[in-house]
């Protein structure tokens, strides 16, 4: 514990630069709005601040802390391919070790982990399956690697099983709603995933990691993304008029 703390002390900057803060808004924002909806949607009590203190702000954090796991462990199984592609991130500088990121990762998951048991096993098991995910994702059998897998390993966490979490807060994630809402989270960033591949394409390549934009060039890509992309979008209108939505 110690040295966790010391590492954590002596450098704050590389381990920021880890966990990348500015991309945990996106699970805070989300996760949160997605509760709140659910509070309003399954009771008729008002919300008020130990709602939030309590449940939305705890689950929310859960979310923000496992991203920040995710982003830590996926730097430290991927420092060959930063070397490459992004340099000015701190293992390719030298500033972390991978042994310390693997640590500061284990650390964040145990964390997230934690904060589930403030609210309801059923919570704590989704938020497992989609910590699972993440480690696979960069561990064995690094999911990373395989063509389309790697589109749907990280589209199922963070689409489909971050709106069914969230909205088991206070409702029960295998209703209607919440299933139809997390499968088109979960098509869309099917396709909206393979953008942030695109300054790896030869980094990954290199790797032995097939992604869309290395396998199929950076046009044919943009297309299917796209189909995917827009084919969540085109679903709601059905689910709309047949009043499913």
């Amino acid at each position: 514990m110690i040295s966790v703390v010391r590492i954590l002390r002596t450098q704050l900057t590389p381990v920021m630069e880890l966990l990348r803060p500015y991309t945990l808004l996106a699970p805070l924002i989300v996760s949160s709005s997605v509760i709140i909806a659910s509070f309003f949607y399954n009771t008729n009590q008002p919300f008020t601040l130990p709602h939030y203190l309590m449940l939305v702000l705890p689950a929310s954090l859960s979310f923000a802390l496992l991203n920040g796991a995710s982003n830590t462990l996926n730097q430290a199984t991927d420092y060959r391919e930063d070397a490459i592609s992004k340099p000015y991130r701190p293992i390719p500088r030298g500033n972390i070790s991978r042994s310390h990121a693997h640590l500061i990762a284990a650390i964040f998951y145990l964390a997230a982990i934690l904060l589930t048991l403030l609210i309801h096993p059923t919570f704590t098991i989704i938020i497992s399956l989609i910590a699972c995910f993440s480690i696979t994702y960069s561990v064995y059998p690094r999911m990373k690697k395989f063509l389309f897998l790697n589109q749907i390993w990280v589209a199922i966490p963070r689409g489909f099983l971050g709106i069914l979490g969230s909205w088991s807060v206070f409702g029960n994630p295998l209703d209607q709603l919440p299933l139809i809402i997390g499968t088109i989270a979960a098509l869309f960033l099917i396709g909206g995933t393979s953008t942030k591949d695109i300054l790896d394409a030869s980094a990954d390549q290199t790797a032995g990691t097939h992604t869309l934009i290395n396998v199929f060039g950076i046009t044919k890509a943009t297309k299917i993304s796209a189909a995917f992309m827009t084919s969540a979008f085109i679903l709601i209108i059905p689910l709309v008029v047949l009043q499913i939505l």
